[in-house]
């Protein structure tokens, strides 16, 4: 099975983030197969037996880029789930004339119980598509100097660490990566 670790805060080779060989001999001394970050951004692809045995993966690479200085945590996804993502075409049928980005953000654990999101941040620069499974699809949009952060919205509003990619790095990921690539 393959899956992908989304960190968070990571700008590959800029101190504090290791540099690609770093993070993915830390993938490769954890078990990982074939561990191969994609772009820049702190997306590592790998493959493992099971998802249990992809999250101890990523647990003890983790631990390696700690010693190393590098401590943030990341998200964890099948690519089989994000295929099926892709190819559902969630996008389909919004108006994305006046957006910035559409965006995907990855929780980082689990909010509280009862906690939710509302339709769109206070500022409504970040509209939500839709929140299943620990990912939020939303729409920025640029009303001031700078567009607006879905991972902050998702942060403050559910109190948990979050991580987001533009959703066409999503798409790029799994063309590439996926056994089954979406569209």
């Amino acid at each position: 099975m393959k899956f992908a670790a989304f960190f968070r805060n990571f700008n590959l080779g800029r101190p504090p983030a290791p540099t690609r060989t770093v993070l993915e001999t830390a993938f490769a001394e954890a078990g990982a197969v074939d561990p191969c970050s994609f772009l820049t951004n702190g997306t590592v692809v790998f493959e493992a037996a099971s998802p249990a045995k992809a999250a101890r993966i990523l647990k003890a690479a983790q631990a390696t880029l700690r010693r190393d200085g590098f401590d943030e945590p990341a998200a964890l996804r099948d690519l089989d789930g994000l295929a099926a993502l892709v190819a559902g075409d969630p996008l389909a049928g919004v108006a994305l004339d006046d957006v910035y980005a559409p965006c995907a953000t990855f929780l980082i654990g689990a909010p509280a119980d009862g906690v939710s999101l509302p339709p769109a941040n206070a500022k409504g620069d970040v509209r939500v598509v839709s929140w299943h499974d620990g990912m939020l699809l939303s729409l920025t949009y640029k009303l001031g100097t700078s567009a607006g952060s879905p991972n902050a919205f998702v942060e403050r509003t559910l109190n948990v660490p979050a991580t987001t990619r533009v959703w066409n790095t999503v798409v790029r990921l799994v063309r590439k990566h996926a056994v089954t690539p979406g569209p």
